[in-house]
């Protein structure tokens, strides 16, 4: 480490002592950081963020500015366009039912200005635990379906597990089943031509969104936009949504360290919601609507409050954050929040140290055991004022948790793709769903409540030591980027 630091410590000197004995390329570097102020400031993000991009950026001459012409924050006004003329031309046809009543409470009223989504109702919320058991219940209904597979993921890899799932694919669309699969263009790399041929081959589609395309290197990128969204709408009748993607490493047939997850399956009119929301990424994707009647079956109202909450880089609004960060303020009795990756900003921190504050059971459940090593490193650095406003941390001990919910009292809760970071909250295209009902919150608590036994609750008092308090502290100068 000291090695690095030192070395690293040459690079600044010399490139200093370089500009500084040569005019002509001290006046190149005043320019170049001239342009990319303009352009940086010009995206009006979060001051932060923009200064830590232009501190970064004005060391790194080219390399930085191609990192953040890829990876930049940016605020993307034709993919926005795009998405907004494809759920315009949605709604233009007249088949498509409307989806949901007029919302009446307070933050149902917020969602929906920010969203299009109204409230609706679910006849029936089952929450699953684990991948496989996830995969038990969606290669069932796929199995049993008549009409329409549609099919949305982050992540579908060519293993056991999605091998499975293409081969029920191919013979659904076999019999003559409607069978429509969109997958994100980074997440899904990993799914070849060769593995996808059969799938086309039996007549399924298969498009892909934001694909990768590095030979268009001047064209604006979407490389850091991806959909992290999981759905499945069977027959228009049976949705699936939460955190479960199509991968061995979420299989507990296949490896006993599987991810531990959370996944819905509903029933109602909510699907409708859930197909709206598949049917405008596949339009966004493809060009082509999904407003057949047969897509359309009239559902059940049910009695399970809920509302589906989607998110992405094209609405400003930041849906899903403002979302989670009113529900924190409105808390009145707990607080439990379960994700993978934790690195809040300051309106998340402040919203959750304040819950705390106010005397609430504040509860944070995050892996011990984490896939990216940088994001661990930057949630621990917020563990210190977390534990000093009385906030409860623990850390899941078995495996890697990948579950993300958050239970606000007895009633209410936000489950979905979403994890508590700048990426899932401005970044990604993220869907959640926001659920009022007593039993199906009872079940959520139940399993958070079953996790915690199984997790190590860190201490009150504790502190990093040594190295780690410095990686930490580093990692967190990232989380804007994270």
């Amino acid at each position: 480490m000291d090695d690095i630091l030192a070395s690293v410590s040459r690079q600044i000197l010399v490139a200093v002592h370089s500009v500084a004995v040569s005019p002509w390329l001290a006046a190149a570097w005043a320019g170049y950081i001239a342009v990319l102020a303009a352009w940086i400031v010009r995206q009006r993000r979060e001051p932060v963020a923009t200064l830590a991009w232009l501190l970064a950026l004005a060391w790194l001459p080219v390399v930085g500015w191609v990192v953040y012409w890829w990876l930049g924050p940016q605020r993307i006004h034709r993919r926005r366009l795009l998405r907004l003329h494809s759920r315009l031309r949605l709604a233009q046809s007249s088949s498509l039912p409307a989806v949901g009543d007029l919302a009446e409470g307070r933050l149902e009223r917020m969602v929906e200005a920010l969203t299009n989504f109204s409230p609706t109702r679910a006849t029936r919320i089952d929450l699953i635990t684990g991948g496989e058991r996830t995969y038990e219940a969606l290669f069932n209904a796929v199995a049993g379906a008549h009409h329409a597979v549609h099919l949305e993921y982050y992540i579908f890899e060519p293993d056991t597990v999605g091998t499975r799932l293409r081969n029920l694919l191919i013979e659904r669309a076999r019999a003559g089943v409607q069978v429509r699969l969109l997958l994100d263009g980074l997440g899904s790399r990993h799914c070849s031509p060769r593995f996808l041929a059969p799938l086309l081959e039996s007549g399924a589609e298969v498009a892909w969104f934001h694909p990768i395309r590095f030979g268009r290197f001047f064209a604006r990128p979407t490389l850091n936009l991806r959909t992290h969204r999981k759905i499945a709408v069977i027959d228009g009748v049976t949705g699936f949504t939460g955190g479960v993607n199509i991968s061995d490493t979420q299989s507990e047939r296949a490896s006993a360290a599987a991810f531990h997850d959370l996944h819905l399956r509903m029933e109602g009119e909510v699907v409708r919601a859930l197909q709206l929301a598949f049917a405008e990424d596949w339009h966004y994707a493809t060009g082509r609507k999904i407003d057949h009647p047969a897509h359309w079956p009239s559902l059940p109202q049910g009695q399970i409050h809920c509302q589906l909450v989607p998110s992405g880089p094209d609405n400003p609004q930041a849906p899903i954050l403002r979302t989670y960060v009113d529900l924190l303020h409105g808390a009145q009795q707990r607080v439990w929040v379960m994700t993978p990756y934790f690195v809040p900003d300051a309106t998340v921190l402040m919203a959750l140290t304040s819950a705390a504050l106010r005397g609430l059971d504040v509860r944070l459940l995050l892996p011990r055991k984490n896939d990216s090593a940088l994001v661990r490193s930057a949630a621990r650095s917020f563990y210190p004022e977390l534990l000093a406003a009385g906030v409860r941390i623990f850390e899941f001990q078995p495996r890697m948790l990948h579950g993300k919910a958050l239970l606000i009292d007895d009633d209410t809760s936000l489950i979905g793709s979403a994890n508590v970071d700048a990426r899932s909250f401005w970044l990604n295209f993220e869907l959640c769903v926001l659920i009022r009902n007593h039993k199906a919150n009872a079940t959520l608590a139940e399993r958070i409540d079953a996790d915690l036994s199984q997790s190590r609750e860190v201490n009150s008092n504790w502190t990093p030591k040594g190295w780690q308090a410095y990686l930490d502290s580093a990692a967190r100068l990232l989380a804007p980027v994270l």
